[in-house]
């Protein structure tokens, strides 16, 4: 049945339409007249009642339940306004909003950057921390007697040289040490005295000439990040840098050959003549401004360059090339620049972020549950690796032998992780003797398995590195599994348990710490000088 208030509204607007149609209406006064009516539809509600639009109009079906009894219109009006307050429950006066009013969500909106960023934060902390806890810290050096102090200083820098030579041929014997570890060196107590002395005694020059990014600007990251961070903690020791020459036991030359094949080198040219033509003119720089250069021909000054061009960027100098000491990452002495027992092979290190060098550091898995014998992965240059790949690829299930690691295996097990899970870890040379993944090995407490004839470890002079690596031929390539299980169990853990022993001593800490690699490579330089020095027979 239709009602009263249905048929007023079609009476209505039937007379409107009629009115319309027949009469002059003014349809420019009628479209304001909507016009404003519309508006005032529209902001009244807004401001005057405490609900949204949406909730009094565009409200949801309401799910009234079967089971409920209504009897009667007032039954059914109390059940609706029930099930009304429940699905919208009355707003507090305080929390109707007004124009100038600040909305509170946008307040949470914007601490969720300070939230995920306090998180972070925090993760980042936690991880240094994680870093941190994987170095064991060295003890505090001895304190010296003044009187021994004074005497010291009392010395030319010559003099000075004597009296450690003479020092560390009378080295007290080293019996038990709490840090060093005796089986990992050649003769602890001759290492233990002249780092001693190095602390005590020397002191470095660093040229100031030179410009930007070659000199004075380090490469923290990369496979050639050692010379880097040898210069970024060099120039800033306050322990061994010198500002005055004539006190001075070493010069160093603050160079980067990452930064100068960078800068000078022509790309696909093939060509590292220029390269030599610019350290060239510098040496000749540096001899004709100071007058150090010219008193020992360049003897007691140092360059470390890790790039595998270091070298031959050198040649078209003699006495670069003879006579100053080279920390090289390319150890070559078949190459006729190298030169063993004068210059010093320097570690090579891969720092993927130089905010956290020790990454990844460390733990390796029991050797029960290590279920790769031998694993290597990398590309195929240089001499080596291809015949690593003719013999052992897909050769043995115990050799896990790829060119670069197929993704996917690598999707399965990491590089790092395939490296951790193995017992040995193959560190054949590239295009040149020097490989990054024996540090790699250390790091990852892998005994690393070097495969590069003519190639002079880093730190051979005090290191004995057979305690904590194989070292093999590359003419025994094809007997390589048969050299590894060959090895007794109770020696390969024995060469682990050394490995983890010698791993701080590679370790680039974010601050330099004693026995570190910073000081055990500036200690092979200071033992190689002193092993140049000449002792009066008187």
């Amino acid at each position: 049945m239709i009602g009263n208030r249905e048929i007023f509204g079609v009476v209505l607007m039937r007379e409107l339409l009629w009115r319309c149609a027949w009469k002059k209406v003014d349809w420019r006064k009628l479209l304001f007249l909507g016009v404003v009516m519309t508006i005032v539809g529209v902001l009244v509600p807004t401001y005057a009642f405490p609900y949204t639009v949406n909730m009094w109009f565009l409200s949801p079906p309401l799910a009234v339940s079967s089971y409920v009894s209504l009897n009667g219109s007032m039954q059914l009006r109390e059940a609706l306004t029930q099930e009304r307050v429940q699905q919208f429950p009355p707003v507090s006066a305080a929390s109707v909003l007004s124009p100038n009013t600040t909305v509170p969500s946008i307040n949470k909106r914007a601490k969720i950057p300070r939230t995920r960023n306090s998180a972070l934060k925090r993760r980042k902390k936690k991880s240094k921390e994680n870093d941190e806890s994987k170095v064991v810290l060295p003890p505090p050096r001895s304190p010296i007697p003044p009187r021994m102090q004074r005497f010291i200083w009392s010395l030319s820098p010559n003099d000075a040289l004597i009296y450690a030579k003479r020092e560390i041929e009378h080295a007290p014997v080293v019996i038990d040490d709490p840090y060093l570890s005796a089986p990992i060196f050649r003769n602890i107590s001759v290492f233990k005295r002249s780092y001693e002395l190095m602390e005590t005694i020397l002191k470095v020059f660093i040229y100031p000439d030179g410009d930007k990014p070659i000199f004075h600007q380090p490469h923290l990251y990369g496979i050639y990040a050692s010379e880097g961070w040898f210069m970024k903690f060099m120039e800033a020791s306050r322990e061994f840098v010198s500002r005055d020459p004539e006190k001075a036991h070493l010069f160093y030359l603050p160079y980067s050959a990452r930064q100068l094949e960078v800068a000078v080198y022509v790309p696909n040219s093939h060509n590292l003549r220029p390269l030599s033509i610019f350290m060239r003119d510098y040496a000749n720089m540096i001899a004709a401004k100071y007058p150090y250069w010219n008193r020992t021909h360049g003897r007691d000054h140092f360059l470390v360059a890790c790039h595998d061009w270091g070298p031959y960027a050198l040649t078209m100098h003699e006495e670069l090339t003879k006579n100053t000491m080279k920390a090289l990452c390319n150890a070559d002495v078949s190459e006729g620049i190298f030169t063993a027992g004068q210059d010093v092979s320097l570690p090579e290190t891969t720092i993927r972020s130089p905010k956290r060098p020790l990454r990844n550091v460390g733990g390796g898995i029991r050797v029960s549950q290590r279920p790769i014998l031998a694993f290597f992965a990398g590309n195929m240059h240089g001499r080596v690796r291809p015949t690593l790949l003719k013999y052992w690829h897909n050769k043995d299930d115990d050799m896990k032998i790829y060119g670069p690691l197929p993704i996917g295996i690598s999707r399965k097990m990491t590089y790092v992780q395939h490296m951790k899970s193995s017992k040995y870890c193959i560190c054949p040379m590239g295009y040149e003797v020097n490989s990054p993944r024996i540090v790699e090995a250390i790091y990852y407490e892998c005994v690393p398995v070097i495969i590069a004839d003519n190639f002079v470890l880093p730190f051979n002079e005090v290191l004995d590195w057979s305690a904590f690596s194989v070292v093999i031929a590359e003419k025994d390539i094809p007997k390589l599994k048969e050299i590894l299980l060959a090895i007794p169990l109770r020696r390969y853990l024995t060469m682990l348990a050394n490995l983890k022993t010698v791993q701080k001593h590679f370790l680039w800490n974010p601050r330099p710490l004693r026995y570190d690699l910073f000081h055990m490579i500036l200690h092979s330089i200071w033992f190689s000088r002193l092993n140049h020095v000449q002792i009066p027979q008187s």
